[in-house]
């Protein structure tokens, strides 16, 4: 999809500027700072990414890259490279992850007893209507004006995937 690929390489060129000038930028309503050695994401929610000590490097393939340090995949520190796609992974993990807090903030005279990625798993009396807890899991958030929800769900008498 074209949009999706503008949409990476406008996130790519955002944070390259953040980093690379030490200014703010913004694509598409998220907006990068660069502050105490750190770059900052702002999610939709208003919360923050964080990537720590940020600057320019050479990728993998000898391109210009945003890098920053994090722990690789030997749970040690290291200088990682990241681009245009894997910020938008992350943005769009983060923006999932505010959704599901925001539906678990809705139903929160439930008894929720898990959530497992996009799931929330309560313990409810019989009489409690399915509908009425979809539809309120279904809730868009004040902070995602305009993004269309829904929520499905089952009951059964022990956790089970649908």
């Amino acid at each position: 999809n074209p949009r999706i690929v503008k949409f990476w390489w406008d996130v790519d060129r955002a944070a390259t500027t953040c980093v690379r000038d030490r200014v703010s930028a913004e694509t598409h309503g998220i907006r990068f700072f660069y502050q105490s050695g750190m770059m900052f994401i702002v999610l939709p929610s208003g919360r923050r990414l964080v990537y720590v000590k940020p600057k320019m490097g050479v990728n993998r393939y000898g391109s210009e890259s945003v890098t920053y340090e994090g722990v690789g995949e030997q749970k040690k520190w290291l200088r990682l490279e990241s681009y245009g796609p894997k910020f938008v992974e992350n943005i769009v993990q983060g923006t999932a992850r505010d959704i599901l807090c925001y539906a678990m903030q809705t139903l929160k005279n439930c008894s929720i007893v898990a959530h497992v990625h996009d799931e929330i798993i309560i313990e409810a009396d019989r009489r409690m209507s399915l509908s009425a807890v979809c539809e309120q899991m279904g809730r868009t958030p004040p902070w995602a004006k305009g993004l269309k929800l829904r929520a499905d769900g089952y009951e059964c008498e022990f956790y089970q995937k649908d």
